[in-house]
């Protein structure tokens, strides 16, 4: 077997890890991109990542766009008095050298108006815009209905 011919079939049997790939934008770092799969796309889903600000400046993630979704937006799940709402946030700060979860039972995002289900095993971009960094697509990996997170192999930073 040839080089190529050895990448090739590598790349074909190696497990895919997207919600575990570090995307790289400055000093902005994102993983753990992850969805779960939708009753059908009459639902709103819902994504969740995890941001790093590795630099000496703070940045805000200002928006979220996919194709999957005619109105992503950022939500955080608020409890008063017992009662759980998700209102919607403008903007999420991001602090020099702090990271910043999206994750089940605060900050999230919303995808309304599902374009088509999310269903299991598969994957969608996701392009984050930050106040300074920029632009970054990020591929998000759906999981399970029951799923609280990828399994990366290493603890989440």
């Amino acid at each position: 077997m040839n080089r190529l011919s050895a990448i090739v079939f590598a790349l074909l049997i190696a497990p895919p890890v997207f919600a575990c790939d570090i995307v790289k934008l400055g000093d902005i770092e994102v993983d753990r991109a992850w969805a779960r799969a939708s009753l059908g796309a009459g639902r709103p889903g819902v994504v969740y990542l995890t941001i790093r600000n590795t630099g000496p400046l703070d940045d805000v993630l200002t928006a979220l766009t996919t194709p999957v979704a005619d109105m992503p937006m950022l939500h955080e799940t608020v409890i008063t008095d017992g009662v759980a709402a998700m209102p919607h946030v403008m903007s999420v700060p991001v602090p020099a050298g702090e990271t910043v979860a999206l994750a089940p039972g605060g900050l999230h995002g919303m995808l309304m108006g599902l374009t088509a289900a999310l269903d299991e095993g598969g994957t969608f971009p996701l392009t984050l815009s930050f106040q300074n960094a920029g632009q970054m697509v990020v591929t998000v990996e759906v999981l399970g209905m029951g799923a609280s997170g990828p399994d990366c192999g290493h603890a989440q930073r």
